[in-house]
């Protein structure tokens, strides 16, 4: 088997854990746990608990002491052993608790698989630029054919998703010693400094007034990204007494996935859309794409309105691919290259960090709020209050960000 084959393989089952249950597990808690929004939303939370500092803990690891890929692979047993538990427990804090250990050693192994990828590909001496991208679209792929494989086999509502996903890690743990090592390199590491290993020397980028505000533009977009994770499965699963034999009740996992199918398509886009309108209105089209990719979902149902739905599916490729290739993109221009790499770490902590607590907790708040004390849920007020949220950032983004400032910013560290 060749390295690429091989790279490619380990890509597929990294995502393929992730799409087991990431997008159908909140029907499973809500359906099946009795869980609240709040609760189902600070479950998905835990994944930007974990985000905001594992991935630099263990990367200091790879880096310092230990081959990416057995960090890689004991990171996935651990992970995998999490939602073996999770599948025996019913009440939430012991569920919680399981997801969070899940999520952080299950998290990290995103930034670990790239590591072991471009070490491989370079020790190798491929050209990482066009051999790369190829490799990870088959990440996208195993996250398709997760959610499919969950959908078709019925269990979306039930443990035996955490089951896959967990058969799925265990594979790939064992499957990463077979990878070419990915040995420290000693010489340069262990010379830089605890702070240039967990990224912080990337926050002296806050001392630049619009390189600060594009990050916390960064942080309340990143919310956006948790919310149709979290609910998308229960949204659909709530029309099962109205619409039980659609498309979208009998088939939810399906029915998300187009928004996966979409983020590959969206992506072969980007370079046009760049060349043709600049960094600033490609991110304006993102936060505009969320309006949308919300407000469909509050006018749609899965039967005669089906098509809005499919719609905002559709959408969703616009909404996630644009906002997170520009804005690393515009991190890459303001950084230095000294911290390059700190800097899109930092883009990584505010969007999937910070941003997936706040989107966790809030969107599962709001939830709340629309429940009546009989547990029916108001969906068009949930969707139109998350599409209402990001029309305000799209009009924030335009007043602070006019006159294509976010065009113009030199690429350098601020003194």
């Amino acid at each position: 088997m060749s390295i690429r084959t091989r790279l490619t393989v380990m890509n597929f089952f990294q995502f393929f854990v992730w799409g087991s249950w990431l997008i159908s597990l909140g029907g499973y808690m809500g359906s099946q746990l009795g869980f609240s929004g709040l609760q189902i939303g600070s479950v998905y939370s835990t994944m930007g608990i974990a985000a905001v500092f594992m991935p630099g803990l263990l990367g200091i690891v790879a880096d310092r002491w230990i081959n990416a890929e057995r960090v890689f692979a004991v990171a996935h047993f651990i992970a995998a052993g999490a939602l073996i538990a999770a599948t025996r427990v019913t009440d939430f804090q012991t569920f919680y608790s399981l997801m969070l250990i899940n999520s952080l050693f299950y998290m990290p192994t995103l930034a670990l698989s790239n590591s072991v990828c471009y070490n491989v590909l370079t020790r190798r001496e491929f050209d990482v630029i066009r051999s790369f991208p190829p490799i990870r679209v088959w990440g996208t792929v195993g996250f398709i054919v997760a959610m499919w494989a969950v959908d078709l086999l019925g269990w979306t509502k039930s443990t035996n998703q955490l089951y896959l996903a967990a058969g799925a890690g265990l594979f790939l743990g064992c499957y990463a010693f077979t990878v070419p090592p990915s040995p420290p390199f000693l010489d340069e590491t262990r010379k830089k400094k605890l702070a240039s290993s967990l990224g912080l020397d990337a926050f002296i980028l806050f001392r630049k007034k619009n390189t600060a505000l594009f990050f916390v533009f960064s942080l309340l977009l990143g919310a956006a990204l948790q919310i149709t994770n979290a609910f998308g499965g229960p949204f659909l699963d709530d029309f099962k007494s109205t619409y039980p034999d659609s498309f979208g009740v009998q088939h939810p996992n399906l029915l998300l996935s187009i928004s996966q199918i979409s983020e590959t398509f969206f992506i072969l886009l980007i370079p046009f859309f760049l060349t043709r309108f600049g960094i600033r209105n490609v991110i304006l089209f993102s936060i505009f794409a969320w309006v949308f990719r919300f407000g469909l979902f509050g006018l749609g149902n899965p039967d005669n309105r089906l098509y809005l739905l499919v719609l905002s599916m559709i959408i969703y490729g616009m909404a996630f691919d644009f906002f997170n290739i520009s804005g690393s993109l515009y991190v890459e221009k303001v950084a230095a290259p000294k911290i390059r790499s700190s800097a899109q770490g930092l883009f990584m902590i505010m969007t999937n960090g910070f941003g997936a607590i706040i989107g966790g907790y809030g969107s599962g708040w709001v939830v709340d709020h629309f429940t009546s004390s009989g547990g029916v849920r108001d969906w068009p007020n949930i969707w139109f209050t998350f599409a209402g949220y990001a029309l305000a950032l799209a009009l924030l983004f335009l007043l602070i960000f006019r006159n294509k400032r976010i065009e113009t910013n030199q690429a350098s560290t601020p003194s």
